[in-house]
């Protein structure tokens, strides 16, 4: 039914549908292990900064105690009025 022709173009457009597919696999590949490394790198600096914030925080709360405990409450406080308010205008409606 289908002579040579038609054969040889089938045939060569098979093997480029194969060849884009090959290509497209790779390229989604490597777009993937790039994203990965990024969400890696990424993650090695966030882990960093949180030790060196962690660090930091931890000399202040040596070198100034007091100053610290006061922060701490005056954040507690802040949090609980903002609860507070959060909680009271949903009761309301």
């Amino acid at each position: 039914m289908f002579n040579n022709k038609s054969t040889d173009i089938a045939t060569a457009l098979v093997d480029q549908a194969t060849h884009a597919a090959d290509q497209v696999a790779r390229t989604s590949q490597q777009l993937a292990h790039g994203a990965i490394d990024g969400v890696r790198e990424t993650s090695h600096q966030l882990r960093v900064k949180a030790e060196h914030a962690s660090d930091n925080t931890v000399r202040y709360i040596q070198h100034e105690p007091v100053k610290a405990m006061l922060i701490a409450a005056a954040t507690g406080a802040a949090l609980m009025a903002l609860i507070s308010l959060i909680s009271h205008s949903r009761s309301h409606h």
